[in-house]
């Protein structure tokens, strides 16, 4: 007997993809910011399948039951939109490496920060946490948060999992700016592939004290406690100058993006890989916007990178937040657009010139409810919303949540008359397709 429940799931599959399909038709949908995807890499074997193999950037990776790549997300890796000549996202890359190699230059006049943008978004799961000190318990390793190829391999969630690698070859100064995938929500402010600009910096005894008098009387390490303030490992002196540091670089950097004037304030939080941390807001139109994370580098994920006799900070930023305030870009999915329309604002030949994103004409929205049951356990809300972007694509705008109902206890024969479809808990979402740009 065919269970209610896979009945009712394919025949809410089905209708939401004649929903999501009938939004825009014909020229409009050509002409609108959300064209068909990228061809999608080469895949064997259906997506999470155990036993079948994907392949990707030229690499075949063994699927296992941490699979759980959709090919929506597969097909925008190797996309590089950060490295596309004068895509908005690529004008932000710019313009902070022309601030980097403008402002610290190395004593033979090289630029001290070297520049990696094109690693490869693949990586272990040692890379992505265990080399970062991510707890073993923590929320972002769950199949929910990350996107995993199998057990051992998965996609980038941050820029960080390359700062081990760099740091062992030697490096001391380097940004690393790449494409990063989280599995998230669905709304105007989040896509489950960005792409983040992370810099690191490490100072020797003799770089960090050289200004400051007594300076060869004072010490980088010391064996303490930890508190608030500062790691068991680092010195007080030492701390606090990495720390001045740090917001001295990124308050010079954000006033090169937005201009003198701007209002900063610094909100202690927490990392696993720094500390202390501190997340930096500016005041824009008005209005405080989170903008970057940053703190001093754990000195255990140094001293393992090969580095025992350096401290350091590091910071990461998003490429897309910067650019939806600088540019006034309202929506995170216009960033793949390939709509000339959108592209051309951005083809300016000062990097630094001022560019305010022009809205193109819209269609009213429509508004689907759906309601469907789910099962009790092996489920995260990010599942249905991987499916809804296979099926809708970007025509889907946003997912809200409304309404959960939970069917209490009943009689057993019934349940397994009705496939146990009872037992599950059920959920009401509220889809609002994405506006199309006529």
């Amino acid at each position: 007997m065919v269970c209610w429940a896979l009945r009712r799931a394919a025949q809410v599959r089905v209708h939401l993809a004649r929903k999501a399909s009938g939004v825009c038709r014909g020229p409009e949908h050509q002409a609108s910011g959300a064209r068909p995807a990228a061809p999608e890499p080469a895949t064997r074997g259906a997506l999470g399948a155990l036993g079948g193999t994907v392949e990707l950037l030229g690499k075949s990776y063994p699927q296992d039951g941490y699979s759980n790549l959709s090919r929506k997300v597969l097909s925008r890796v190797g996309r590089n939109l950060h490295n596309r000549p004068h895509h908005p996202l690529w004008l932000i890359k710019e313009r902070v490496k022309q601030h980097f190699y403008a402002q610290y230059v190395g004593r033979s006049g090289t630029p001290l920060f070297s520049v990696y943008d094109d690693l490869s978004p693949v990586v272990t799961t040692w890379q992505n946490f265990d080399s970062l000190l991510v707890p073993a318990d923590h929320p972002s390793r769950k199949k929910g948060d990350s996107y995993y190829l199998n057990a051992t391999h998965m996609l980038r969630a941050h820029t960080s999992a390359h700062q081990w690698d760099l740091l062992r070859t030697g490096l001391d100064a380097f940004l690393v700016v790449g494409d990063v995938y989280r599995r998230d929500q669905i709304d105007a402010q989040h896509h489950p592939v960005f792409h983040q600009l992370e810099a690191v910096r490490l100072f020797s005894r003799h770089q960090l004290f050289a200004g400051v008098k007594d300076g060869e009387n004072l010490q980088l390490f010391e064996q303490s406690s930890r508190s608030a303030h500062k790691q068991e490992t680092h010195t007080l002196e030492a701390t606090k100058l990495v720390e001045f540091d740090l917001k001295q670089t990124l308050t010079r950097l954000m006033t090169h993006l937005f201009g003198d004037g701007l209002d900063i304030r610094w909100v202690d939080c927490y990392f696993p890989f720094t500390h202390p941390s501190f997340e930096m807001e500016i005041n824009f139109h008005g209005e405080w916007l989170e903008i970057l994370g940053c703190g001093v580098m754990e000195q255990r994920l140094v001293n393992s990178a090969g580095a025992e006799d350096q401290i350091g900070w590091a910071f990461g930023l998003g490429l897309e937040r910067l650019a939806m305030v600088l540019y006034d870009i309202p929506d995170i999915r216009l960033f793949w657009s390939e709509d000339e329309r959108f592209l051309k604002q951005f083809c300016v030949q000062d990097i630094n010139q001022k560019v305010k994103f022009q809205p193109l004409s819209k269609y009213p929205a429509v508004i689907n409810d759906i309601s469907f049951w789910l099962p009790r356990e092996n489920y995260t809300e990010n599942d249905f919303y991987d499916l809804v972007r296979t099926i809708g694509g970007d025509l889907v705008e946003k997912v809200d949540l409304i309404d959960k109902f939970e069917h209490p206890k009943i009689d057993v024969s019934f349940c397994n008359l009705q496939a146990a479809a009872p037992e599950y808990p059920s959920k009401s979402f509220h889809l609002s397709p994405l506006t199309c740009n006529a």
